[in-house]
């Protein structure tokens, strides 16, 4: 027996448990929430990866400037100016 539209398909649990659904058994609302503890633990890596990337950027800029006076200085000695 095919239903007619999407409203009436139902699953099993819909079928046989129209009751809600029960806690654990060590559940305490009172406790920190998980958003509160991965927050602080976000906030905390946040730092780190900051950290991380600026002393990242310092090394760039440090290779880019010495790669760059690299070039002029070979370019300097095969034009024979400077």
């Amino acid at each position: 027996m095919a239903a007619s539209n999407s409203y009436e398909v139902t699953s099993w649990a819909d079928q046989w448990d129209n009751g809600p659904d029960p806690y654990p058994a060590n559940y305490d609302p009172s406790k920190t929430s998980t958003k509160d503890k991965y927050t602080k633990k976000v906030g905390e890596e946040f730092g780190k990866t900051k950290s991380v990337a600026s002393s990242g950027m310092k090394k760039v800029k440090t290779g880019a400037h010495v790669g760059f006076h690299w070039i002029k200085d070979k370019y300097h000695k095969t034009t024979g100016k400077q």
